[in-house]
Formats: structure tokens, C-alpha cells, sequence
């Protein structure tokens, strides 16, 4: 854990909160245009790899492409579980239907990241994204990569085959509603079950996964069929059919999006907590921001995650502001403000 100069002015919430104030409203014109453009570019290029020549340098291109802008639209799943409740609902409706139910990332799954923002459980064990990789060995580290090989496989046998089992097993739907409806780094978390309220609202977000899953089913055992022509995958999903080629498609960008992804998550804290209760400002030097855009941080951390300390710090601030208040937070908190030790340039710093 860092540790505080004597010499350091304390750190003011209230002052920090004063020069930021005027930036905490979120802009529906921006929240629609930004995902709608990421899920289109993320969409139609996904479409297109398939039709041009295999292994070619445009193919390639096409699938990095398609997959940041999927990771784009999908990270706004950060934003809907901090935007105050009732707000942005014909948004979160649309973003559901468009990315999360298609891209098996149902607002609901990520609603524990609230936690991780509670000062009580931040780094602890009810904190299910947190994992002390700064004090373990590389192993660890090197585990925690090996995730995404199998974080898209697990998402179809989540709502493929689990989810239609807990409608007719109470036990199991327990098991999976407290061990396997998360996304977090610790594959040990454990979550609370939700209210009867909330859990309405999974039951139909995980009934719509499921449906659209059954969709691609159908499809890919209808292109298996001896009898389609080789012409009715110029236009598949007109002619109800889809070629094995397109599952395996499917599981690469998932399997690229979640690597990025876990790539991105390791520069997000420095990890250092042993699992105690931290203060604030632990929890603050714990965090990080990359102020100084590169086209890697760009494409790893979209969405306002450059600016993961500040966003603990202000975890209501849009993400569209996020870059503003830091540059005005760095300008005006004075110099030994412990603020900007979050900064860093590259992961590992």
C-alpha cells in the first residue's frame, strides 16, 4: 500500500467535490449516441469477417475492430448500475435488448460492482472484484488470465442449460443465483440473494439469454442441414440458418473481449490490500487513473475506466466527464494533494 508523506496535506473530500461539482449530470444525447454508434461499427464488422478472405489482414482487422467496438457498447453496463434509479430507463431497456441479452451480459449480473464501491467491503472478501494479486506470486496473475478461455463457454451453459434447470429446482437455482450470477475476478464470491424484487427483473433479463440462445440453436443445427445450399449463408440469418463457423466466431470475440478485459482490470488497483478493512484513502491510493491517453488505453479502458481512482473517488460522475474533472481536480487540489499519487502511465506503475 502507499503510504502518506507527514508532509502531505490531507486529502478533502468537500474541496474535491466543490471543483467538480457542475459535472455530475449525465447526458442522455451522449449515453445513446455513443452506444448505438459502438453497437453498430461493433455489429456490422462482426458481420463482415466472415465474408471477406480468410486469415487476411483485412479479416483480422474486421474482428479487432468488431470486438473493441462490442466491448465499447458492452461497458456501459458500468454506467447503468450508477446512474440513479428510476433515471435513463428507456436506455437501460434498449441496452438490455441490444448487448446485454445478445452478448450474455444482462444488466443484472453486474449489479455487485456496487459493492466493490462500499467502503466496508472494498478489498475484502464481500468484495468479489478485488483479488490481492499485488502481493501473490506471477502464478496468480497468470490464473487470472487464463480466465477468458472459459468465461464464454460458462456464459452459454449459464443460460443455455442452467438457467431453464433452476425453473424446476429451487436448490439449484440458489446455488446458481448466489455462485454463478456474477461478474466479478474472484471465482470463489459468494452473493447475496437479491430481493423478490429485483429478482423479477433477472428472472426476465436471464429468460431473454436464454431465448435468444435457443435462437442461435435452432439456427446452427438448421445450417447443418445436408440440404442447404451453400448460397443461403450469403445471407443467413434472411434464409433462418448459421454456419458452425459463426459459433466459433462468436467465442473468439468473447474470448478477446474478456482478455482485454482482464488485461484492463489489473491496471485498475494496484491490488495491494491483504483483505482488512481499508480507509478512504487507502482505497483511493489503491486505484488508479491514466490521464495521458494512448491508442491502448483508449481501446482497453473506453467508457471513462482511465479514470478508475477518480471514479472512486466520485462514483455518480458521468463517464463523459470524467477526463474534465480530473484535469480540473489536478489544476486546482493543491500540490501535495495524495490525489495525484494515483496517477500512472502504464499498467504496473
Amino acid at each position: 500500500m502507499l503510504k502518506l508523506d507527514p508532509r502531505q496535506a490531507p486529502f478533502s473530500l468537500a474541496e474535491a467535490r466543490a471543483i467538480v461539482s457542475d459535472l455530475f449530470t449525465p447526458n442522455p444525447l451522449l449515453f445513446w449516441a455513443d452506444f448505438l454508434l459502438s453497437w453498430t461499427v461493433g455489429v456490422v464488422c462482426f458481420s463482415l469477417v466472415a465474408r471477406v478472405e480468410s486469415g487476411s489482414p483485412t479479416q483480422v482487422a474486421l474482428f479487432i475492430v468488431s470486438s473493441l467496438a462490442i466491448y465499447r457498447a458492452s461497458l456501459f453496463i458500468h454506467e447503468i448500475v450508477h446512474l440513479r434509479q428510476g433515471t435513463f430507463r428507456a436506455f437501460r431497456f434498449a441496452w438490455n435488448l441490444l448487448a446485454g441479452i445478445p452478448f450474455l451480459v444482462p444488466s443484472f449480473l453486474y449489479y455487485t460492482h456496487l459493492d466493490h464501491h462500499r467502503r466496508t467491503h472494498y478489498g475484502t472478501k464481500q468484495d468479489g472484484e478485488y483479488l490481492p494479486l499485488g502481493t501473490q506470486s506471477p502464478i496468480a496473475i497468470l490464473l487470472y488470465l487464463l480466465q477468458p478461455f472459459f468465461i464464454p463457454l460458462l456464459a452459454i451453459l449459464r443460460f443455455t442449460l442452467l438457467t431453464p434447470l433452476t425453473w424446476i429446482s429451487p436448490p439449484l437455482r440458489r446455488w446458481v443465483s448466489r455462485h454463478a450470477s456474477s461478474m466479478v475476478m474472484d471465482p470463489m464470491y459468494v452473493r447475496p440473494m437479491p430481493t423478490p424484487a429485483v429478482l423479477k427483473i433477472w428472472r426476465l433479463q436471464e429468460f431473454g439469454c436464454w431465448l435468444f440462445c435457443l435462437a442461435i440453436a435452432v439456427l446452427l443445427v438448421r445450417g447443418l442441414s445436408a440440404d442447404v445450399p451453400p448460397e443461403a449463408f450469403e445471407r443467413p440469418l434472411r434464409n433462418g440458418v448459421l454456419p458452425l463457423s459463426f459459433l466459433v466466431q462468436a467465442y473468439l470475440t468473447g474470448f478477446f473481449i474478456a482478455l482485454v478485459n482482464n488485461i484492463r482490470t489489473l491496471g485498475a488497483h494496484r491490488f495491494l490490500n491483504d483483505g482488512r478493512e481499508l480507509t478512504f484513502l487507502e482505497q483511493l491510493l489503491d486505484s488508479v487513473n491514466f490521464p495521458r491517453p494512448s491508442l491502448v488505453h483508449l481501446a482497453s479502458m473506453p467508457v471513462g475506466l482511465r479514470f478508475h481512482a477518480l471514479h472512486h473517488l466520485f462514483p455518480s460522475l458521468p463517464y463523459h466527464n470524467l477526463g474534465r474533472a480530473h484535469r480540473r481536480l489536478m489544476r486546482e487540489l493543491p500540490a501535495d494533494s495524495p490525489y495525484r499519487l494515483t496517477e500512472c502511465d502504464r499498467l504496473g506503475t
